[in-house]
């Protein structure tokens, strides 16, 4: 656990000539309502994340976006990002329709959509083309709205790596078109820990961020050791998070909650303990 060494390592870094940069980052939870024990609805979830500190939300598909803008917009909380998958498939509906309705519910909210592309082999280049118009058409509906575009890794996908989605989100080549990086995700399928070249890299096009606790390896399947709540595990996240910060990374930080057991606002309140104990941020949650 690195939570002895903290202190040490804030005080440290408080030397820096970025010091201050992660401290701006904002900090919000994705997929909670998959798996929670309560079986939370949206309003009792907006007022979970308020009681516990978080700055908003990340929301799964398509499906209730005006409750769930209603509800966070009562709590005065924010909504991140939505999720949705695309298929490059030739001849198959590339994405939802309900994307485009939902725009004018978006305007000015700065939302992120991540979008979980396949129809390949993973990584296969062959379908960068076809995912480039796509995307491109995407971007275009989303521009007026400000919303932006992020490509998501995802293991066993089509855009499976970071450095997949950094090639075709220059292809693209979009202002409103990113890429996020998925911790959880890059441990699955790098068999390198080299994650500074990685986000070097992407840092151009980087517009979000997601951590968990995790192991630093695990050659099991399934997620138990790669997402586990933030604190836990063997990876080094402070000096991940101190990496994000001398780059200059003050974008979102996403918390990667698919499937952990359990209430969600145990594992909520033990990673915003980690959180602030990390960032230096008072309080407690």
């Amino acid at each position: 656990m690195l939570f002895a060494c903290c202190a040490s390592l804030l005080t440290m870094a408080a030397a820096e000539p970025k010091a201050a940069g992660l401290r701006t980052n904002e900090f919000f939870p994705f997929c909670i309502d998959t798996h929670d024990a309560k079986k939370r609805n949206l309003e009792q979830q907006a007022a979970m994340l308020k009681q516990l500190g978080y700055d908003g939300v990340g929301h799964l598909w398509l499906d209730n976006i005006p409750e769930r803008l209603k509800t966070l917009d009562a709590a005065g909380l924010k909504l991140f990002q939505i999720t949705m998958t695309v298929d490059i498939t030739p001849g198959k509906q590339a994405y939802d329709p309900r994307f485009k309705e939902v725009m004018p519910l978006l305007k000015g909210r700065g939302v992120q959509f991540l979008l979980l592309m396949n129809g390949l082999k993973p990584s296969d280049p062959a379908g960068d083309a076809r995912a480039v118009e796509i995307v491109r058409e995407m971007a275009e509906i989303a521009r007026p709205s400000g919303a932006e575009i992020l490509l998501y890794p995802h293991s066993f996908m089509w855009l499976e790596r970071i450095e997949d989605c950094v090639r075709v989100a220059e292809k693209v080549d979009r202002p409103n078109v990113g890429v996020m990086f998925n911790l959880c995700h890059w441990l699955r399928v790098s068999k390198s820990r080299d994650y500074r070249t990685l986000l070097a890299q992407a840092m151009p096009r980087l517009r979000a961020v997601s951590i968990n606790g995790a192991d630093e390896f695990d050659a099991q399947p399934g997620w138990t050791h790669y997402i586990q709540p933030l604190g836990r595990g063997s990876f080094d996240m402070f000096t991940f998070l101190k990496t994000l910060r001398q780059f200059g990374y003050t974008g979102p930080v996403g918390l990667q909650c698919f499937g952990l057991p359990g209430d969600v606002a145990d594992g909520l309140a033990e990673s915003m303990k980690a959180w602030r104990s990390y960032t230096g941020k008072p309080g407690n949650p």
